[in-house]
């Protein structure tokens, strides 16, 4: 049974513009998924319809099979998701270890270790940190979660060739170790490789559904 789900949604912006046009897909726990698509195709509005942030014109957005407007978008939002921005979204006055706290019960220190911060990296203020880094902490903090789906938005936009390789390891992983749903946004060919199902989004039409082999 898919952990999410996409039935017949459509989104128009002003009653006149179609982004999204009678979509529909499944997503499962355990595997990872990559939306591809030009800028304005609808990636990202896909991602906040997932998450909750927004309703769609027409159709649902199931959730372990209940409408998630039906029960409710802030709980759908504070139980069931957890985001990673580009931008970070960390709270800036403070550490990485505060800000993964916020999030979960679980001690923060053991999971920011495994994803590559060191005890002082933890312990300081986020903004003397690198952009890497800080999204190693955008991501700590979604991996703490008791959510069962992490959506992340262009996750490796900002950050270099081998850094962004490595947070598509942890990512994979969260999916396929952990047992997530990994749903990321993304321009990144070399990040769509590594996903177990591609959604190609254009001119607001899911054009391709195309199943990968796991590695």
């Amino acid at each position: 049974m898919s952990i999410l789900e996409v039935k017949g949604v459509q989104y128009t912006y002003d009653n006149k513009k179609k982004v999204l046009k009678n979509i529909s897909a499944q997503m499962e726990q355990g595997k990872m998924y990559a939306i591809l698509g030009p800028s304005g195709c609808g990636k990202t509005t896909l991602l906040s319809l997932l998450g909750g942030l927004d309703s769609p014109t027409s159709g649902q957005i199931l959730y372990q099979g209940e409408d998630i407007e039906k029960t409710g978008l802030a709980n759908h939002r504070r139980s069931h998701v957890a985001f990673i921005f580009q931008s970070y979204n960390l709270i800036d006055y403070l550490t990485p270890m505060e800000n993964v706290a916020l999030t979960s019960k679980l001690p923060p220190l053991p999971i920011l270790e495994k994803l590559g911060l060191t005890k002082e990296e933890a312990k300081r203020n986020v903004l003397k940190l690198s952009g890497g880094q800080q999204q190693r902490v955008a991501i700590a903090r979604a991996l703490a979660s008791d959510a069962q789906v992490i959506l992340a938005d262009e996750p490796t936009g900002n950050l270099d060739e081998e850094t962004a390789a490595e947070i598509t390891a942890i990512l994979k992983d969260s999916a396929h170790k952990s047992g997530k749903c990994v749903v990321i946004v993304t321009h990144s060919n070399e990040l769509a490789k590594e996903a177990d199902v591609i959604l190609r989004l254009r001119k607001g039409e899911l054009q391709i559904l195309e199943r990968i082999e796991q590695r």
